[in-house]
């Protein structure tokens, strides 16, 4: 049985898990990542929607002249709203050595994308310009893929390297609801269940791709790691996990190696994942632990196929909570900063606002259950504190990791691209304090 998850203010208890927040870098738009290269500058590189990489210094100052700029490349965004933009970025493993980084962001439809592309999403290698390290040099975009969508939303995008020196791409399932409409393929078994997520073997969508980009394959941009898990079989060779909705956030574990997702759900339920080579996550046979009927998305069924055709049984998630007061799940980072020893090898995460109108962002903290017990992971809410006083009052969009490892929360005061309320906050202390916690 599900618990709802609570409001904020009846959620906090005294005594519970809490969070200390500074705030680092304001005047952003819609900041989606932070992320940093092992290149021993101290910079971190800030991703905003509408198209520009910022670099936030060691000492702590935002550069007004964009790292990279492809406000000139990227669909025109809708200010109210919009899931499209620059999505992701991930510096190569040798970026020190040879400059290169990656990018990924949604662009008009090119010639010879179907009628109905709504946009096409591009993946790019970049490398830096060689007169400064500040900036990059656009003249060196190498496009290594390039898909049409059919829809606005559900894009995915963050990118990010593993500890095997490989490209992970998050990939959500073509956007519009209950993963129907144009450009998502037919049903399982014939009935109302299946869509992209399902589907290994005539699209890429509604997965998690590792493509390798030091080795392309004859014909290709990239290549394939021998291992990935269809190399030889029926299967799309890219695709390493499936059966997501919009995986919109993942992130490594800097000490395990483990990658988490954060899925976003369709009409009742929010999940976390850790997502392990050939792994089907369900959707949209399932949204989180309960069963998924596109026809009737309000009212979970009470039997729904466990395993795909294939015979891959269909994963739960770590971590899952309802829409009664929460309504999209963000993720998230495992803590392996010095900051705060508490929240060592713990994951954080979030819901985006638990109203839609009115920014009231929430962040969680799960930890994994004792050893040998197979259940899923206990979360509790998180008490926030900001530095110099002040209450929190935010749409949470996104979480980032520089290079020693710190985490930071990315965030802003209006839902859509536009106005300059992006902010990005440097978690600075915290503890867990006492009490159980939610564990389904």
């Amino acid at each position: 049985m599900l618990l709802a998850l609570g409001h904020p203010a009846a959620a906090q208890h005294h005594g519970g898990p809490s969070l200390k927040l500074q705030r680092v870098a304001d005047g952003l738009v819609a900041p989606m990542q932070l992320t940093a290269p092992e290149d021993g500058t101290g910079r971190r590189f800030v991703v905003d929607q509408v198209g520009v990489v910022r670099i936030l210094t060691r000492e702590g100052r935002l550069l007004p002249e964009p790292f990279l700029d492809l406000r000139e490349e990227i669909v025109e965004l809708e200010d109210q709203y919009d899931e499209r933009g620059l999505l992701g970025l991930a510096f190569h493993p040798r970026f020190g050595q040879n400059g290169r980084f990656y990018a990924y962001y949604s662009v008009p439809p090119q010639p010879g994308m179907p009628d109905s592309t709504d946009h096409a999403n591009r993946l790019v290698e970049f490398r830096v310009a060689k007169s400064t390290p500040n900036r990059a040099d656009p003249r060196t975009a190498r496009v290594l893929m390039e898909l049409p969508w059919p829809y606005s939303n559900h894009n995915g995008g963050t990118l990010a390297f593993g500890r095997d020196g490989y490209l992970y791409v998050a990939l959500g399932d073509g956007g519009n609801r209950d993963d129907q409409g144009r450009g998502h393929v037919a049903d399982w078994y014939d009935r109302n269940v299946g869509g992209n997520g399902q589907d290994i073997e005539q699209n890429l969508m509604g997965s998690i791709l590792r493509i390798d980009v030091d080795r392309p394959a004859p014909g290709k941009a990239y290549g394939i790691p021998a291992d990935n898990p269809f190399v030889g079989k029926p299967g799309l060779d890219e695709i390493w996990a499936y059966g997501l909705r919009n995986p919109f956030r993942i992130a490594f574990d800097a000490q395990t190696g483990t990658l988490f997702a954060s899925d976003a759900g369709q009409e009742l339920f929010e999940e976390i994942d850790i997502i392990v080579k050939g792994g089907n996550y369900g959707w949209n046979v399932m949204e989180g632990t309960h069963c998924f009927d596109a026809a009737n998305p309000q009212h979970p069924p009470y039997d729904c196929p466990r395993a795909a055709p294939n015979g891959d049984v269909l994963l739960p998630p770590i971590a899952q909570f309802d829409h009664y007061k929460g309504v999209v799940s963000v993720g998230g980072v495992a803590y392996r900063g010095k900051t705060v020893p508490a929240f060592q090898g713990k994951y954080l995460f979030a819901d985006w606002s638990s109203d839609h109108d009115q920014p009231r962002g929430t962040l969680f903290i799960a930890e994994p259950p004792p050893e040998g017990r197979a259940s899923m992971w206990n979360w509790r809410e998180l008490t926030v504190e900001l530095e110099g006083g002040g209450e929190f009052h935010e749409y949470i969009r996104s979480f980032g990791q520089d290079a020693e490892l710190d985490a930071y929360v990315l965030t802003a005061n209006v839902q859509g691209p536009h106005g300059q309320t992006g902010k990005v906050w440097k978690v600075v202390g915290g503890g867990m304090g006492e009490g159980g916690g939610h564990q389904h």
